[in-house]
């Protein structure tokens, strides 16, 4: 069973930057399209981010000029390059392959003065 371990959050003040990593316990991101979730307090988990194995991207419209995906397939890593951040960027971050495996424990992000 893969593990994903996603890694890199933390409280960072309005405007701020962040990198996130999600790294897979096999080669699983290799050929696969990954994407970037994250779930707020009492909110359903919303997608982010996908990249697809040719490198394309794709983002929500909220997260748009801000945050960056991209892949290392050698590390068996995505990231999530993170800029201008808002407090609504505030959540519980996750990383998993299409369509989706078993979820990782994610990585806290909270964007507060």
């Amino acid at each position: 069973q893969v593990q994903f371990v996603e890694s890199g959050g933390g409280l960072v003040q309005p405007g701020g930057t962040l990198r996130l990593s999600c790294t897979a316990s096999t080669s699983i991101f290799s050929g696969s399209a990954i994407r970037w979730y994250r779930q707020a307090p009492g909110k359903s988990r919303e997608l982010v981010a996908t990249i697809l194995s040719g490198g394309n991207t794709g983002y929500t419209d909220s997260v748009k000029g801000r945050f960056t995906i991209s892949r290392d397939n050698a590390k068996n890593t995505v990231y999530l390059q993170m800029n201008n951040l808002k407090p609504e960027d505030t959540a519980v971050y996750y990383c998993n392959v299409v369509p989706p495996l078993n979820w990782g424990q994610g990585t806290q992000v909270t964007v507060s003065s």
